[in-house]
């Protein structure tokens, strides 16, 4: 059961306790991604994160590492879209002690214009890195085709241009408007008891910043179709589809039959792409949801040659879905297999921290395991078809790197 509570500063603090393990999963979440962006500060969401690593006025970045590393913890962080997560998991013994030195990550980082300038460089890199690995920037491009100036559309890691021009003060100034206390969540998972909440809000329950909650402009989905050329071995092709917002009364229908087109090894493009065309080795299709919208995309990998026998075997597949929908037996795996990976995915205190403080960062509710399954019991032949009517009968955005012009 997961226990809210809601600090006076308008922080929320959710906590499930588990007696069962020795590990505890702290995470703290903010409402602040590339969507809170613009084009000429675009990156700043993913470089803060990385800067939170890098010293404290109590802990060097050194004393920060080795703070986790002398417990035999974990810690680190990612950025996504629409928010940014900062996450430890620790022995129980250690829980107040992980909370204490994230706690001074959060509020305590100096933001060293010399630390930023080395980490400029680490960006910089990986920047590139991703440059190097064009299929990961094929699904950036297709963000672009389907939000255009959007900030949906943006990179998360932005470029390096706005990279090179934050300063101290352009952080401290994103920080102070965008982590807010309405725009925190602290998430727990693990073997503590309601008693850690007040440890939680001792740190977290009186802080200030003049920024308040979040308030995002709604996208249009755009149906662009955007190409890259660039020297590779294959060709990647991304095709978009508009989806649903998180917390869609359709949600679980969608997911039922991504799942079935391209979300696991049994699936339609998988069996057809690659096992029985041997078109690919990398095909699949996945949902991505956003307050406001939501991107199903397909994407599919091969040589430069074959490029259009993919496409064509893609296009067939999805049609084969509009017109004749599921069979019996893929619906009934398809929701089996649902159900399947949600419990296996929560037998770690960290996957329940992050299924915690995602939702309540962004539907501010919680359900059980039994009412989800129930949601996914009760998808059927009707809601099936309604929503591929719904989602692939319409335009859609296309995102191609190819060798070829």
């Amino acid at each position: 059961m997961v226990k809210k509570y809601t600090c006076d500063n308008g922080l929320r603090i959710v906590l499930e306790e588990i007696p069962t393990v020795r590990s505890v999963s702290i995470g703290i979440w903010v409402l602040a991604g590339s969507r809170n962006e613009g084009n000429m500060n675009n990156g700043i969401s993913h470089f803060i994160e990385h800067m939170m690593f890098k010293g404290t006025k109590n802990r060097s970045a050194r004393e920060i590492a080795e703070s986790f590393d002398s417990i035999g913890g974990q810690v680190n962080a990612f950025t996504s879209k629409e928010y940014t997560c900062y996450f430890a998991k620790v022995m129980d013994t250690h829980a107040t002690y992980a909370l204490d030195i994230l706690g001074d990550m959060f509020f305590h980082s100096t933001l060293d214009k010399d630390e930023m300038d080395r980490e400029k460089k680490v960006v910089n890199e990986e920047i590139k890195m991703y440059e190097d690995t064009p299929d990961d920037i094929v699904h950036d491009l297709l963000s672009e085709a389907s939000y255009g100036n959007h900030p949906l559309g943006y990179p998360i890691l932005g470029t390096e241009e706005t990279l090179a021009s934050f300063t101290p003060n352009d952080l401290h100034a994103y920080m102070d408007e965008n982590y807010s206390p309405e725009n925190v969540v602290i998430s727990v998972a693990g073997n503590v008891d309601e008693g850690f909440i007040k440890e939680v809000e001792k740190l977290f329950g009186s802080f200030e910043r003049k920024g308040g909650k979040n308030q995002f402009e709604k996208p249009s989905f755009l149906h662009q179709q955007f190409k890259r050329k660039k020297d590779t071995e294959q060709a990647h092709l991304c095709l978009g589809y508009q989806g649903l917002p998180v917390g869609h009364d359709d949600i679980y229908s969608l997911v039922v039959v991504n799942n079935v087109l391209g979300g696991s090894m049994s699936s339609r493009l998988f069996q057809e792409v690659r096992e029985t065309k041997g078109l690919a080795y990398s095909v699949f299709s996945y949902h991505s949801s956003f307050l406001d919208d939501g991107l199903l995309t397909v994407y599919g990998g091969t040589g430069n040659d074959q490029l259009e026998v993919l496409e064509e075997t893609i296009h067939d597949t999805i049609q084969k879905l509009i017109t004749d929908g599921l069979t019996d037996k893929e619906l009934n795996n398809s929701k089996e297999q649902l159900k399947g990976n949600l419990m296996l995915g929560l037998e770690s205190t960290n996957s329940r921290m992050s299924r915690n403080g995602k939702n309540e960062l962004l539907l501010k509710r919680h359900r059980s395991l039994d009412d989800i399954i129930k949601h996914i019991d009760a998808v059927n032949h009707e809601s099936i078809n309604n929503i591929i009517q719904q989602t692939f009968n319409q335009a859609y955005s296309s995102a191609l790197i190819s060798a070829k012009d």
